[in-house]
This record gives C-alpha cells, structure tokens and sequence, in this order.
C-alpha cells in the first residue's frame, strides 16, 4: 500500500498516541456497527409498533447515520494523525452532536409509537 501524501509532513508521534488514536477510530466504527445493527432490528421486528412505514424511515435515518460515522471516523483519525504530526491541537468533531442529536430523535419517535401503538 502506497503512504500518503500527508504521512511525509511533520515528524512522527509517539507510538502510543498514534496507536490510541487507531483504538478511538476503531471505537468509531463499532458505534457505527451497532447503530446500523439497530436499524436492522428495528426494521426486522418491529411489527407491533406503528405504522410500518414511520418504522422504516427510522430504520433508514439509523443506516444513514451509521454510514455517515463510518466515514466521519476516518477523517477525524486523519485530521488527528495530521494534528499531532504537526504537534497542533486535536480538531473539534461534529460526530458527537450529530449521534447524539440523531439518536434523541428515533428514541422519541420510538417511545411515542410504543405509548400509542404498543400493546
């Protein structure tokens, strides 16, 4: 595999930064892996819960949103080996605020569907 462009910038970090940061990137892409793991559940089983369609367009904002985190987990581990290679601060994410804002979102939808249709 071929080194990036931006590997041949700055001077190398300390091993253990660069290894927590790949640890963080792969912590990333677990949520993104349970959020979509969500989406199919709640697409698969939700039968008793609302109507049908409401169900699906919350399974699809998951799937999006676990797309979405997967490639937001690149780019912030990219932007950090830059950042700590050229010894700046680390950069500031939106992924925190848009998971949480997302995820507040379906759990309300969700609750509300329970409270009307659950039995």
């Amino acid at each position: 595999m071929r080194e990036p462009k931006w590997r041949e910038s700055g001077e190398d970090p300390d091993y253990r930064f660069s290894l927590a940061n790949e640890r963080t990137f792969l912590a990333w892409i677990r949520t993104a892996l349970a959020i979509l793991a969500g989406a199919v559940l709640l697409e698969e089983f939700s039968t008793k819960i609302g109507p049908h369609w409401v169900t699906v367009v919350l399974a699809v904002v998951l799937g999006a949103l676990s797309a979405v985190l997967a490639v937001v987990a690149y780019v912030r581990w990219r932007a950090n080996e830059i950042a700590m290679r050229e010894r700046r601060r680390l950069p500031l994410t939106v992924a925190v605020p848009l998971i949480a804002a997302v995820v507040l979102a379906v759990a309300a939808v969700l609750t509300v569907l329970i409270a009307i249709y659950g039995r």
